[in-house]
């Protein structure tokens, strides 16, 4: 159909205002007279009426073929091990279907663009929150590592929040709430979560769930209500499944690389502020103004923070190791054979006995790896001396060259036991403090332990302590009499 507006003004004006007769319009333009007369019958191209194509071989097989994709969006059916057309095709012709493969492709096509899933537009009201996990690579270290990352995410203000972790669990799961918590300075009153093990043990209907013992006590702790999506309708918190998209295009984009975990993070954390510059489409101010908004329904912060961790009960065997989340971790050798327990943080773990900490190791996340604090092993070590050159636990402990010179010398008088007991005031003083006083202590023709702990204490005399009376108002009026020496002459008169 013509289409050129200038051109069908033209001719509407000359014919209809000037006279000009069509077949002096059609010899100037070339136009068909059909085409001339729908010019002067319409002040605008009419708009294109494409009517379907008429498929009488299909016919009865349209309403076979969108009973199969119904089947399957009813029984839930994985996406990989649906009906492709081609698949359609070949059911339809040994039902007796006639006609070709493309008329079948098109209809599915069809049907599956039509019958999609429409959504309800939602309102999000101040202090509501959502919560997911995403996945990217970063390099850290120069190597290329797949890392979790926690998003909390307010629909009303658009602000986020974003935190890496070597892994979605438990531990991550509730550093990621206390560290958004403390970023939005606040707890929104209602979390949306999706159907993750972390925060769910067992699904009894549509939106009722039993919930961990780890989700329980982090809701204990900061009192919020919590919503669950249908299963496979993340839509239900749309707001944070699009941030996790758009987080992993733009903070992990092009790939971080960076040589730790905190380096990363606060990467993300400084990021995350400046996002809140940014006004989002539809909201009437940049999205620190409404996080204003946000935070004025928030509840507040406890008064104490939450321990966000996973304990378990551990025994301590014969090497003095206990074993948490698949990997050992030393403890002193005077806990082996002992009943302890683990407290597994996102960053380290912490083992103690009758809640007092006996051992801090930085977390492992692989399997099957042992972390070794030297300091553990030194008590047995004293006892089997032997073992100084083959002990797992020294092996890769480095130490100042002092303690090298320290150890020759101590050789060659044959005094290896006096060395170890250097070793041992590592259990209590900071390997900076022990390696001044050696190297001090070197300087003598004979070194030994003992003056090597005359060294370790500073030079300067303690100061006396001062009694002090603030606060202490009850005491403040009492007056003390000056003593007077001369009294005690009658005590030395009675041994005359």
């Amino acid at each position: 159909m013509f289409r050129d507006m200038d051109q069908w003004n033209r001719i509407r004006q000359r014919v209809l205002r000037d006279g000009v007769s069509i077949r002096q319009i059609q010899r100037e333009t070339g136009l068909h007279h059909t085409t001339i007369k729908k010019i002067l019958s319409f002040s605008s191209p009419p708009p294109f009426s494409c009517r379907p194509r008429e498929r009488p071989k299909l016919g009865a097989y349209r309403e076979r073929i969108a009973a199969i994709l119904q089947a399957e969006r009813d029984e839930n059916m994985p996406k990989k091990q649906r009906h492709t057309a081609k698949r359609i095709y070949e059911r339809l012709r040994d039902e007796g279907y006639p006609g070709g493969y493309t008329q079948v492709r098109e209809a599915v096509r069809e049907l599956r663009r039509t019958s999609q899933e429409v959504f309800m537009p939602l309102r999000h009201d101040p202090g509501e929150g959502q919560v997911d996990f995403g996945f990217a690579l970063v390099k850290l270290q120069g190597v290329l590592t797949k890392v979790a990352f926690f998003v909390m995410a307010l629909p009303y203000s658009d602000a986020l929040f974003v935190r890496a972790y070597p892994r979605e669990c438990t531990e991550t799961f509730q550093d990621g709430h206390a560290r958004a918590f403390e970023f939005f300075e606040g707890v929104p009153h209602r979390l949306s979560y999706d159907n993750a093990r972390t925060s769910i043990s067992q699904i009894l209907g549509a939106h009722a769930r039993k919930l961990t013992d780890g989700f329980l006590q982090l809701q204990s702790h900061y009192l919020f209500k919590e919503h669950f999506c249908r299963i496979r309708r993340p839509n239900e918190k749309g707001v944070v499944e699009s941030m996790v998209k758009f987080i992993r295009l733009n903070f992990f984009v092009p790939v971080p690389e960076v040589d730790s975990w905190k380096e990363l993070n606060c990467r993300l954390a400084q990021q995350c502020l400046d996002d809140l510059d940014r006004r989002v489409r539809g909201k009437s101010a940049p999205k620190e103004e409404m996080l204003r908004e946000d935070q004025s329904a928030f509840l507040s912060l406890p008064a104490t923070p939450f321990d966000a961790c996973r304990k378990a009960s551990v025994t301590a065997n014969r090497m003095s190791l206990v074993r948490f989340d698949s990997n050992d971790y030393s403890v002193p050798v005077r806990y082996a054979h002992h009943s302890l327990v683990a407290k597994g943080y996102a960053d380290r773990v912490l083992i103690c006995r009758h809640d007092t900490v006996i051992a801090e190791h930085g977390r492992l996340w692989g399997k099957e790896k042992i972390a070794y604090d030297p300091c553990h092993y030194l008590e047995l070590l004293e006892r089997k001396p032997g073992s100084l050159d083959y002990a797992d636990p020294l092996a890769e402990w480095e130490l100042p060259q002092c303690f090298h010179l320290l150890r020759k010398r101590l050789e060659d008088e044959n005094n290896i036991r006096e060395y170890i007991q250097v070793l041992r005031l590592l259990e209590k003083h900071p390997i900076d403090r022990v390696a001044y006083a050696i190297d001090k202590a070197l300087k003598l023709r004979h070194c030994s332990r003992d003056i090597v702990v005359q060294f370790l204490y500073p030079d300067e005399l303690p100061m006396a302590p001062v009694f002090v009376l603030d606060g202490l108002k009850h005491l403040q009026g009492v007056r003390v009499d000056t003593p007077d020496p001369s009294a005690y002459a009658c005590l030395l008169g009675g041994f005359n």
